[in-house]
């Protein structure tokens, strides 16, 4: 079992106070439920002559009463849902604090349908199970333990006989309550399912178009809905189930009472008709506990459940960290007699020996399917189960903390993620930089044009959707720029660019002094290829021919093969 101590932990930090005031709400709520029981047998036995009270002792008594709980409500009220509010929010905010403490091999092959799921669809149960609830315990037990003492007062037999009425309800609830928290379980899970589903419609929202797949994800997405509204449907069922059950048993109990207490009044037995009423007024107390407690605990567990979930997810497939210790690239990056396969029965990358010097410019070129991408995961560390070495600067890649990794090295991939914020923003990625050094990064990654036509403070939009492709890949080098990453890795950064763009950013990546950049590229293009230090050609893995452009031409091997079949 995941410990969830440090989740739970957040709905009390720096709220301790709201929640003191918010436990007097509850005390004051118990004690005015229990004096207006008390008030109405007074009232009651008034009427047959039996009170010690006056009708005008009673009235002034009644006033008191409403004064204090308006006085009481307005000093506490806003105590319990600001408790809530902040507790649901420090929750939220620690949560996505723990996802980003993640690094970036984390999320390699993670569906990341369970951390919005976990963040959206889950919390309304958390909140209700985690927070709401322990008011509502409280507040049930208090009275209940303040009915309890009422009518041991009152009336030891009948007390005897209310307890005994309400094992019904009592077994009515340990019988169905557990329930529940399997049906919050199921609709939680479901939930994620549905998620996952309408991130991939919307995100391949263009693929559906051009395929014309409209009708079919339309059935995927509805048969989606289905399964979420069936679980859904059941846990209201469930609900209902409960509350009919606690409701049929308590009504029994309460009628048993009423009746029970009617004989002995009729009997002589020192029972006034004011103390047999409020039997009834205070069975509601008794029987609320034994009716929403067991729901109470088991909704509980329900929200436990969910967040032991995201913990879990939090904490697998993490990289060991080592300490951050700082740290700066002075030769290169050496590659001995690497091995790797995503599965123990297909090797992806064989044998490889490569040596990337600080400043040089590299491309590896090949199939698709020969491992290029996958090297490059390896060099980001995504992956730890290689066998081999990889060196930067003679130090194992396994014994360098994902911080220190990240301060030298960066990635632009065909993708580039960019927020609905300003250029400049997603150029610093929402941090403070001397002037100087922004403008020196717009104007190596070829911004500038953009800037003077659409100014610094433009929104980009959702995903950057108010920019071409080209402009979100210069983003993506500026903010490598602005970073001074040593090593930049490109990962077909331009594959989906045209080929006038394409060139442009290639030969923007390509004039950077002092980088060491690795690309991977599928475009052969002679004038750009010429100017790398260096070219690497792999098949199936292995390495086949590394060098210059002119001289793997001259050799007239498998990369003039690949070369001549691209023109």
């Amino acid at each position: 079992m995941k410990n969830i101590r440090p989740y739970t932990k957040q709905f009390y930090k720096n709220n301790r106070l709201c929640f003191a005031f918010a436990f007097c709400e509850v005390i004051f709520s118990a004690a005015v439920s229990l004096i207006v029981s008390w008030l109405l047998r007074e009232l009651l036995d008034l009427i047959g002559g039996d009170s010690v009270f006056t009708l005008a002792e009673l009235i002034f008594i009644s006033v008191v009463l409403c004064i204090c709980v308006i006085f009481g409500y307005l000093i506490v009220y806003n105590s319990k849902p600001r408790f809530i509010t902040r507790g649901i929010s420090q929750y939220k905010e620690y949560v996505f604090s723990e996802i980003t403490k993640k690094n970036i091999s984390a999320f390699s092959g993670e569906n990341s349908s369970i951390y919005i799921s976990a963040l959206t669809n889950d919390i309304p149960a958390i909140e209700k199970g985690y927070l709401t609830n322990t008011f509502a315990m409280l507040e049930s037990l208090l009275t209940f333990a303040g009915a309890m003492t009422l009518m041991l007062y009152y009336s030891p037999l009948l007390t005897l006989i209310a307890i005994l009425l309400s094992l019904f309800p009592l077994i009515a609830s340990i019988l169905t309550g557990n329930k529940l928290a399997e049906a919050e379980k199921a609709v939680s899970d479901r939930n994620q399912a549905y998620t996952s589903t309408l991130k991939d419609c919307l995100g391949g929202f263009s693929v559906i178009k051009s395929f014309k797949a409209e009708a079919q994800m339309l059935k995927i997405f509805g048969e989606n809905v289905r399964k979420l509204s069936r679980v859904s449907e059941k846990k209201h069922k469930t609900h209902l189930i409960v509350e009919m059950l606690g409701s049929i048993a308590g009504l029994i109990a309460q009628i048993g009472v009423f009746i029970f207490g009617a004989y002995l009044a009729l009997s002589g037995r020192a029972i006034t008709a004011g103390t047999t009423l409020i039997f009834v007024q205070l069975m509601n107390y008794v029987l609320q506990p034994i009716a929403t407690v067991p729901t109470c605990i088991a909704e509980r567990k329900s929200a436990r459940a969910l967040i032991e979930k995201i913990a879990e997810a939090i904490n697998s497939n993490v990289r060991e960290e080592k300490p951050h210790e700082g740290f700066e690239l002075k030769d290169g990056i050496e590659i001995r007699k690497l091995s790797f396969g995503y599965n123990e029965d297909k090797t992806v990358l064989k044998n490889i020996e490569l040596n990337f010097e600080l400043g040089k410019k590299y491309a590896i070129v090949g199939a698709s399917g020969s491992g290029k991408s996958t090297l490059l995961s390896l060099l980001m560390a995504s992956y730890p189960n290689y066998s081999g070495s990889i060196l930067y600067d003679g130090r194992e890649l396994r014994n360098i903390s994902s911080s220190d990794l990240y301060e030298i090295e960066s990635i632009i991939q065909q993708n580039v993620f960019v927020f609905n914020a300003t250029i400049r923003d997603n150029i610093t990625m929402f941090r403070e930089f001397p002037e100087e050094e922004i403008e020196n990064a717009i104007r190596l990654s070829g911004l500038s044009e953009l800037i003077a036509e659409k100014g610094a403070d433009y929104l980009c939009g959702e995903n950057g959707s108010g920019l071409s492709g080209g402009e979100k890949q210069r983003i993506s080098i500026a903010r490598s720029l602005l970073k001074k990453s040593q090593v930049l890795l490109v990962d077909e950064a331009t594959a989906a660019l045209d080929a006038d763009t394409a060139f442009r950013v290639s030969s923007a990546i390509l004039s950077l002094n002092g980088i060491t950049a690795i690309v991977v590229t599928h475009s052969l293009d002679a004038s750009l290829l010429s100017k790398y230090d260096s070219i690497i050609t792999l098949k199936n893995g292995e390495i086949t021919e590394q060098g210059s452009f002119d001289e793997l031409i001259e050799k007239k091997g498998y990369f003039y093969s690949l070369y001549t079949v691209s023109q």
